[in-house]
């Protein structure tokens, strides 16, 4: 049912804990002690039987499967899939990277022989490595041993497969050989009862007949089976992503919920853990050349042919040995540490999301690294958007192309016209700056003009009032001497512009606020004599400035203020300046011979 071809389902740390939180939480709810087996002496409600510890464990942990695969599937039945495009690369390849080093952790115990307790929560991959320290001296020499030598065995010709892997068809399955070479030899040689090393031990083979969950327990687990099926979901579409990009194919997210929900919702009659796509088997599995849904058959197959025959033949094998080769398979991973400096001088931002997303993963745990790192990367997403690049423009001489004077050399400025560009979309979360940005690059803030030419108004009214005029007659005449008044100190201000043009080509939308914006800016400008155009504006800030009625103030229906380019408002502008210097030179000359013929008149007179 999924799309991806290399997702291998099973069990995952994160829903390890969450399952055993919610079991630990029903155990005790239920009267259970919190340790030991013991048997109630007391019928339980849901089932009318008596039954230990374990076996209503298992009743809940199947109960929280079946949930989390109905919400699975239902999240994929109303395409819900969308989630996971919230999920960018940088993220998922931290959170891959810190949840490697989470298992590589886990598996020191048993590469080393240790008999340390188990961490669980945050901080549990500190601790552990306390805990590894501190019984260094214990180690157990013949596992360790065991571990360097399938170390040694395993390298190189994993190496090997990676380099010739478009040569070869089917890679050598070094893997399956270490595992037989090493249970032979633990069998023969007797290393458990000789040196006391960690083996399997007894597998059970067979299957429990299938059975129902208890629907008493369906509305107490229901709330606990949420958060479960989403990391399961998030979990098992990162890594199919991952893998899809890797090597050149598309998943359908939607899809891949409802094969996961499949997952759960079918095996929790058998008994069966909630899982997802598990990141150490993914790994293995395509590391060792997989690359259909075909080799989901074959493990199928060979695990059926593990459960009812040959898991018995594996008692001897050590689990150092299997702890080898998981940490090997998760090599790739780690090896992403040693990419970070190339994505810092490609991108500071996602390399900042990648080391947050890991160092969370890693040291708090796998299932806070993750929200961490989807809180951290939207919090990235809004401070982009909330300061942009703004920029002024320079025309690049001999052609109809504007672009960043501060990026580019030898571009020429438009006389008296400044074009500013706002490389994000306008919206209420980045006003302020998008205001800011603009007077600080145009040099030019209408409210500081605006009141600057009132003071030197008042000042010069205030002036003139104070100007003493005195009156006599004399002969008849009427004269007036007026004393005049002391020059004024302060001149108005200059503006060295005429019209002002915003690239909004990287405006993907305007909202409401931003409109308002956009007219409060267009309006302050007028009011001191500068005209303001906009350019590249899109369809959608195109139909929202109409809607918002952002051309009401002219009679022109476009408002002769949209331009589908920059150097059209450009030409524009220069015409219409120089076209309004016609009409106030015509204006002054008729001023000016007015004048002189009203002062013929009164001579005549």
């Amino acid at each position: 049912m999924a799309t991806s071809r290399h997702n291998c389902v099973g069990t995952f740390g994160v829903l390890c804990l969450m399952v055993g939180q919610s079991v630990n939480k029903q155990l005790i709810a239920a009267g259970y002690p919190e340790e030991g087996d013991i048997i109630l002496n007391s019928t339980l409600e849901f089932n009318e039987t008596v039954c230990g510890r374990g076996c209503y464990a298992i009743t809940v942990a199947t109960s929280l499967t079946f949930m989390a695969g109905i919400y699975q599937i239902l999240m994929g039945v109303f395409r819900l899939g969308f989630i996971s495009m919230y999920l960018s690369e940088p993220l998922l390849s931290g959170f891959i990277t810190g949840s490697s080093l989470t298992i590589v952790t886990s598996q020191m115990k048993y590469v080393l022989g240790l008999k340390i307790p188990r961490r669980d929560g945050a901080g549990s991959l500190i601790m552990t490595w306390i805990d590894v320290f501190s019984n260094l001296q214990t180690t157990n020499i013949c596992d360790l041993l065991t571990s360097v030598v399938s170390l040694v065995a395993l390298l190189p010709v994993k190496m090997l497969n990676d380099k010739y892997k478009s040569k070869i068809k089917v890679p050598f399955p070094i893997e399956l050989l270490v595992i037989i070479v090493a249970t032979l030899v633990s069998h023969f040689f007797n290393f458990n009862s000789k040196y006391n090393t960690s083996i399997c031990g007894t597998i059970p083979t067979g299957f429990m007949p299938p059975k129902a969950p208890e629907w008493n327990l369906i509305p107490k687990i229901a709330t606990d089976a949420i958060p479960i099926a989403v990391i399961g979901f998030a979990m098992t579409v990162s890594l199919a992503e991952l893998f899809a990009k890797k090597h050149g194919y598309t998943v359908n997210s939607n899809q891949e919920m409802i094969a996961v929900g499949m997952c759960n919702l079918i095996p929790s009659f058998f008994y069966s853990f909630a899982s997802c796509a598990a990141l150490a088997k993914t790994l293995l599995k395509e590391s060792s050349g997989a690359n259909t849904q075909l080799n989901g058959v074959v493990s199928a197959l060979v695990l059926l042919l593990v459960l009812l025959a040959i898991a018995p033949l594996f008692y001897s094998l050590q689990t150092c040995v299997l702890g080898i080769i998981t940490i090997v398979s998760l090599k790739g991973a780690i090896m992403k540490i040693g990419d970070t400096p190339k994505m810092w001088r490609i991108s500071k931002m996602d390399t900042v999301v990648w080391w947050v997303s890991m160092l969370a993963t890693a040291v708090i745990s796998t299932e806070i690294g993750l929200l961490v790192g989807i809180c951290f990367s939207m919090f990235c997403v809004i401070v982009r958007t909330q300061r942009p690049r703004a920029t002024l423009l320079g025309h690049v001489s001999g052609t109809e192309i504007y672009e960043d004077q501060f990026k580019y050399k030898k571009l020429s400025n438009v006389p008296n016209i400044k074009i500013y560009r706002f490389d994000g979309s306008l919206y209420y979360a980045n006003k302020d700056y998008f205001k800011s940005a603009l007077f600080r690059k145009t040099g030019v803030n209408p409210s500081l003009v605006l009141a600057l030419r009132r003071k030197a108004k008042k000042e010069e009214e205030d002036a003139n009032a104070q100007t003493k005029c005195a009156l006599f007659s004399k002969l008849n005449v009427i004269k007036t001497i007026c004393q005049p008044h002391k020059p004024m100190n302060k001149s108005m201000p200059v503006i060295n512009i005429h019209s002002l043009i915003i690239d909004c080509g990287a405006m993907q939308f305007v909202d409401s606020v931003g409109l308002s914006v956009l007219k409060e800016v267009r309006n302050d400008y007028e009011e001191i004599g500068v005209l303001v155009f906009l350019a590249n504006c899109n369809p959608s800030v195109r139909h929202l400035l109409h809607r918002g009625e952002f051309f009401s103030h002219t009679n022109n229906s476009s408002g002769e203020h949209v331009f589908h380019s920059v150097h059209d408002a450009v030409t524009f502008a220069e015409r219409k300046f120089t076209k309004q210097m016609k009409l106030n030179q015509i204006n002054n000359t008729d001023s000016i011979a007015a004048t002189i013929e009203e002062g013929n008149e009164g001579s005549t007179l």
